[in-house]
């Protein structure tokens, strides 16, 4: 069992709105060249979860499941309100229903998102389809501050105590062995790249080269998947740095658009050799909340 410092750290509620599926008024261009216009961030998604291919659906951007806002207004999206609901929600943190037919139902955050500021939630089924745009949501947050004793090399990021109690993390003694999906080289890491803090939004995973893509197993990455992101330092932001590794969550779908590509949520990083990632199946936060394609899944 990982030590932690949970017992000291703030529990308290942070509330937010769905936020509308947004829609640009011009075509988007890819790194191809084509013009597109598809479905991208923000709505009540019914068919793109936690366990499904990043790259499964014709999208770009795409969130899973819910995305939710301190304010659904597109003019405050970097409000000071909308960015502190972004920083203080917790992958694995619960999240309740306020008001209308799925009132006191209850889901998980999966991610936060830069940018839009978006948070990112998974609910049932039977919920979802209950959910509309006028319904209220209350995040219990739960782990902003949280450390691993005996790793103070090692910056924990938008965490919640309950899910990296079932990570696949272990105390090595000089190090913490975390099992993840894939290793992703620096080259590919894109947008984000010197911008904004770790505890903040997400950075992307360049799709756009085939060859490395497929290399690294990049176009298999699930949404939930965990990633170990090679020689990349996250404690002030992101930047390449030689021997560093950054861990993250993938928390939105494949793009096109130039630099971009799957998002990437930071979780933990350490300059030093104090992270050994090590290859594991399905190392997905859905298997280990039971959440998205996870909940009817055993083993």
């Amino acid at each position: 069992m990982l030590k932690t410092n949970k017992e000291r750290l703030v529990k308290f509620k942070i509330q937010g709105k769905i936020m509308p599926p947004g829609a640009l008024p011009n075509w988007t261009t890819g790194h191809d060249g084509r013009a597109r216009k598809v479905p991208g961030t923000g709505g009540i998604t019914l068919n793109f979860k936690v366990g499904d291919l990043a790259n499964r659906y014709v999208s770009d951007h795409l969130e899973p499941c819910v995305s939710a806002t301190f304010d659904a207004n597109p003019k405050e999206r970097m409000s000071t309100q909308n960015q502190s609901f972004n920083i203080f929600s917790c992958i694995g943190n619960e999240v309740e229903v306020l008001n209308g037919s799925a009132k006191g139902k209850k889901g998980v955050v999966t991610g936060h998102h830069g940018g839009a500021e978006h948070v990112m939630i998974d609910f049932d089924d039977r919920t979802l389809n209950r959910l509309t745009y006028d319904d209220h949501l209350m995040i219990t947050s739960f782990g902003v501050g949280l450390e691993i004793s005996g790793y103070e090399e090692v910056s924990v990021f938008s965490l919640a105590p309950e899910l990296i109690s079932k990570m696949p993390v272990k105390d090595c003694g000089d190090y913490l062995e975390v099992g993840v999906s894939a290793l992703v080289p620096a080259v590919a890491m894109g947008s984000g790249l010197g911008m904004g803090q770790a505890f903040s939004g997400d950075y992307d995973i360049q799709t756009s080269d085939l060859e490395t893509t497929r290399k690294f197993g990049l176009d298999r990455l699930k949404i939930g998947d965990l990633v170990a992101i090679l020689d990349h330092d996250s404690h002030y932001g992101w930047s390449y740095k030689q021997g560093a590794v950054s861990i993250g969550v993938i928390i939105h779908g494949d793009s096109m658009i130039a630099g971009h590509g799957p998002g990437c949520q930071t979780i933990m990083t350490s300059l030093k050799d104090k992270i050994r990632p090590k290859i594991m199946k399905d190392a997905n936060i859905g298997r280990f909340m039971r959440l998205g394609r996870y909940r009817a899944k055993r083993g």
